[in-house]
């Protein structure tokens, strides 16, 4: 059984490596690690701000459709990446508002500043940190947002519970994350790759809305839910075929949804 501080290593060591993976191609489609983790990840190329240096497609969604985010708003987007999200929320807030990407990951961090001195932004920041445990002064921001990053949380009521404290009182969240229905396999629940890839650390979708509840919040919503499939030769490298056809049959489904909810 590998305990929280070892799921975050290999979260850590796992982001790092695409961090710093060179693209397969001069087209830019991705590095080569990241092929095992873009079964979820949306098309944010028409999204205003998009900048393709800064997608790594390791999302699940696009909170920032959902957001509600407006001119002057300070913005934290938790496990920020290469800064994707945050470049899309810098275009909704404008020169006025603020946006913090925070990750725990030296390596993301600093591609994402230096993604952020090409655009030349001011009022854009990356801070590393703890999702559980956020350098952050309470009740600093107006919206949260994250991109299929709180499933590879081990503990996740410390960050509902930390998004709380840092939110505004009548602020909000937006996230994206990976939740399922029924059981998954246990060698993939133990796989530690799987887990880095989002997977693994996913709960139950009714545990995740419960979570939310309990830490304080209130109006939850979810605009978006949606079925996802990850290909069957990723499963074939964790689990036999026999395994993969009982799986198969469980009916287990594997979502990404978006939810938001209020202070």
């Amino acid at each position: 059984m590998k305990t929280p501080e070892d799921l975050k290593k290999i979260v850590k060591e796992k982001y790092a490596e695409i961090a710093l993976a060179k693209p397969l191609c001069s087209c830019g489609c991705g590095p080569v690690t990241e092929k095992k983790y873009t079964a979820f990840s949306d098309n944010y190329k028409t999204q205003p701000g998009y900048l393709e240096d800064a997608d790594l497609g390791l999302g699940c969604g696009i909170p920032t459709e959902h957001a509600g985010i407006r001119p002057g708003d300070a913005v934290l987007d938790l496990g920020a990446g290469a800064g994707n999200d945050c470049f899309v929320a810098r275009a909704l807030v404008g020169e006025n508002g603020k946006v913090t990407g925070l990750d725990f990951t030296d390596e993301m961090i600093e591609k994402a500043t230096w993604n952020n001195n090409k655009l030349g932004y001011t009022n854009v920041d990356f801070i590393k940190g703890d999702i559980e445990n956020m350098p952050v002064p309470n009740e600093s921001y107006d919206v949260v947002i994250s991109n299929c990053v709180l499933n590879l949380v081990p503990d996740k009521r410390k960050a509902f519970s930390e998004i709380y404290r840092v939110l505004k009182k009548g602020g909000h969240f937006c996230v994206s994350d990976i939740v399922i229905e029924g059981n998954l396999p246990e060698k993939l629940r133990e796989e530690a790759e799987m887990y880095a890839g989002c997977v693994s650390g996913a709960v139950q979708k009714d545990e995740y809305i419960n979570i939310i509840k309990s830490s304080g919040f209130k109006n939850i919503e979810i605009p978006e839910l949606r079925g996802t499939a990850i290909p069957e030769e990723i499963l074939l490298n964790y689990i036999s075929p026999e395994e993969l056809n009982v799986f198969k049959q469980s009916k287990t489904g594997i979502f990404s949804i978006t939810v938001i909810a209020y202070r």
